[in-house]
């Protein structure tokens, strides 16, 4: 299941789900659906899912009553998707900013590891569009939080990723508490922490052509703050682990 949250996104989520339906349309012998989690947009985000043709088969929708931030989003997806036996559980942007072609690739990735995260920043990554102070920002935030929190994962901000249903609950997805940009950044840190087996896969990013940006300052400092809190807290239980060094493979996958 493709957990994919909007607030309005009625400008690109339909050239996303016909994106993830070539994906079906390659891979004919895995079951590929999607659940859109919508926040009420009121763009008619939601008319423009319930109008694919593939609504009612493998498209799925979940309206929620009011916007509620994205890892609230992503928790009650996951959620929904773990109570109806998916196996695998991918999260994805519905901006387009994500290729459907990497959805393949993540899926094979994810066979041997517990989660399978499609990376700016492992070789044959890039960003594409991206202004030069935007792409500076981007590099910024990814390295405070390794830095701060003494990840080996290179794109610990990314938030294109498949899961294992079992790693969620390893992880502690349901007990997370970020709903920012931060939710990425707190997986990344649980997984690590407790010894999931995470590798990445390169991606190409591509800046949005339509519609509004999410990020925000409020949203940046949130996720600044959250970082020094779950530090601080590691720091007081004097808690001692560390990740195991990543393996590089040939194919530019990294694995934590």
């Amino acid at each position: 299941m493709i957990v994919v949250p909007t607030y309005n996104e009625a400008s690109t989520i339909g050239d996303l789900l016909d994106g993830i339906g070539a994906c079906r349309d390659q891979a004919p012998d895995e079951v590929i659906d999607v659940l859109v989690v919508d926040d009420n947009s009121p763009d008619q985000t939601q008319d423009i899912v319930r109008s694919h043709p593939g609504f009612g088969g493998w498209v799925h929708l979940l309206p929620r009553a009011s916007k509620d931030g994205l890892g609230a989003a992503y928790r009650a997806g996951f959620a929904a998707a773990v109570r109806a036996g998916y196996d695998v559980v991918v999260q994805m942007d519905a901006d387009g900013s994500h290729p459907a072609t990497a959805v393949l690739p993540l899926l094979v990735l994810v066979r041997t590891n517990d989660v399978a995260i499609g990376s700016r920043y492992v070789p044959g990554g890039r960003t594409e569009n991206w202004p030069g102070r935007r792409r500076a920002l981007s590099w910024a935030a990814n390295t405070y939080a390794r830095t701060v929190l003494r990840l080996r994962t290179h794109d610990a901000t990314s938030g294109f990723r498949a899961w294992r249903a079992e790693a969620i609950a390893a992880a502690g997805v349901p007990e997370t508490t970020s709903n920012g940009y931060g939710f990425q950044v707190e997986n990344t840190w649980r997984c690590e922490r407790r010894g999931l087996r995470l590798a990445e896969h390169p991606i190409t990013f591509v800046e949005r052509t339509a519609g509004d940006s999410k990020m925000s300052p409020g949203v940046a400092r949130e996720a600044a703050l959250l970082v020094l809190r779950w530090r601080f807290r590691e720091l007081t239980r004097r808690r001692t682990t560390r990740p195991a060094a990543p393996a590089v493979v040939h194919d530019g996958t990294a694995r934590a």
